[in-house]
């Protein structure tokens, strides 16, 4: 019955991606849904941005393991991102009228900084996708008994299908559908399990001391490690086209500011229901805890609730992962397309550059499988995504925004140090979040690259 109830869920989501194609009528349609999302499509879709494998499975993982302090990243980060997105990043971005990300760096900056930011926007995903790949193939071990290769090859198909099919259009309007069906069967599943354990108070008294601890240890290496758990989401994820992509999709600058909003209370609040029932399966059901931390949820509900609350939570991991997957692919694909490939083809007609986007959706997808086949921590794929684009695009993208004086050559600095610095500290022995050193460099390098290029354009015009 599980099994039959999964597989009618993945057709419904290929048939609604297929339905959802007729609004596809050029480029624009298919990246941004013409700019034409009402509040509460605009809002699921910006819920839906990474409500997926890693809060569902991954965080709750580490909540189990680490308590509060462990999941400052997500969904406390990722949170505290949509808000920022709000309050400063989505009224000028949805002024500038723009397809891509990659485009505000050439209008702000040139053409070569447009090609390094792409460059970086792009490999900054391919974690991402793979980790939802990875949950999804994990879902369908447990479900059908299949490999976990063939699980992660059968689910990049299915969102290949729809992604390719119908773009921001098909996941907008299965966004809608999908956060209706992780709320509700999250808390089924935690109804479900809390029956059987005697209610909140329960759980709570059962809880270890300082599970619930929110603020680090006094000391200077706890509290950077505190510090650089709430910026990799938090402030890398904003320079990000799936955030940037949904946001212009909305129909009006207050609809785009309002979908940040409730996107994300959304995201806090529902995020904290895996959280609990993480909890509440590792004070229930020890023995899950032996196994893989990331099939506790799954299994918890497999063997612990009754068939419709089973099917009810399936339907809603399947949902986040979709979502997730789905937006995040077509992020670097229209990328890959609009800022890589189209300037060199500068006669492009509308209709063939729709085809490239969606060649794009294929080649992404691709890599990003092959990438799945070979890691399998899910929480791990997503941070190290999250802080590429931190030590790299965010600098530029708040000077190029908030600071008149910064130049190219200081975006250019800003990209190429942030991410050489943290290469750097990702390879060394030494004890310290990458990110931190490798930030501090793209800002040092975005205040001296600026500063000397001023200074060389006055002396080059006094020389006139």
């Amino acid at each position: 019955m599980l099994a039959i109830s999964v597989l009618i869920y993945l057709s419904v989501t290929i048939i609604i991606g297929v339905l959802a194609s007729r609004f596809v009528h050029n480029s624009e349609d298919f990246v941004l849904a013409g700019r034409k999302l009402p509040l509460f499509l605009a809002s699921s879709a910006v819920f839906a941005t990474w409500f997926g494998s890693e809060t569902i499975m991954g965080a709750s993982s580490e909540f189990v393991q680490h308590g509060l302090l462990g999941v400052i990243e997500d969904p406390f980060g990722a949170s505290l991102c949509l808000i920022l997105v709000g309050v400063f990043f989505a009224r000028p971005i949805y002024r500038m009228n723009i397809l891509t990300f990659g485009d505000f760096y050439r209008i702000r900056y040139d053409r070569h900084v447009e090609l390094l930011a792409g460059f970086f926007l792009i490999i900054s995903y391919f974690g991402w996708i793979a980790a939802q790949l990875v949950a999804m193939g994990i879902i369908l071990n447990v479900v059908f008994g299949t490999s976990l290769l063939a699980g992660v090859l059968i689910s990049s198909t299915i969102m290949l299908i729809y992604t390719y099919i119908g773009g921001m259009w098909s996941i907008s309007i299965t966004d809608s559908i999908q956060t209706i069906v992780i709320i509700s069967g999250l808390l089924f599943l935690m109804i479900e399990l809390l029956s059987k354990t005697g209610g909140f108070e329960m759980v709570l008294q059962r809880t270890p001391d300082h599970f619930f601890q929110i603020l680090p240890e006094a000391n200077p290496k706890a509290i950077t490690y505190y510090v650089a758990a709430w910026i990799t989401i938090g402030l890398g994820s904003i320079p990000q086209q799936d955030v940037f992509q949904r946001v212009m999709s909305a129909k009006s600058e207050k609809v785009a500011v309002q979908a940040s909003y409730v996107g994300g209370f959304l995201y806090l609040t529902v995020a904290f229901i895996p959280l609990f029932i993480g909890l509440i399966s590792k004070l229930n059901y020890p023995e899950l805890s032996g196994s893989d931390q990331q099939m506790v949820l799954p299994m918890a509900a497999l063997q612990h609730s009754n068939m419709f609350v089973q099917i009810i939570f399936f339907g809603a991991l399947l949902s986040a992962i979709l979502s997730t997957s789905s937006g995040a692919t077509l992020a670097p694909a229209t990328i890959l397309a609009e800022n890589i490939i189209r300037p060199f083809f500068p006669k492009l007609t509308d209709k063939n550059f729709l085809r490239l986007l969606r060649g794009s959706v294929v080649i992404v997808a691709v890599i990003s499988t092959i990438m799945a086949s070979m890691r399998s921590n899910i929480y791990e794929l997503v941070g190290e995504s999250s802080a590429l684009s931190l030590v790299s695009l965010f600098v530029p993208m708040v000077a190029g925004l908030y600071w008149k004086r910064a130049t190219k050559t200081g975006a250019m600095a800003a990209m190429i140090l942030g991410m050489l610095t943290w290469l750097a500290f990702e390879f060394s022995s030494l004890d310290v979040p990458s990110l931190m050193p490798a930030l501090g460099m793209s800002f040092v390098g975005m205040i001296v690259g600026s500063f000397l290029s001023s200074k060389r354009i006055l002396t080059f015009r006094a020389n006139e």
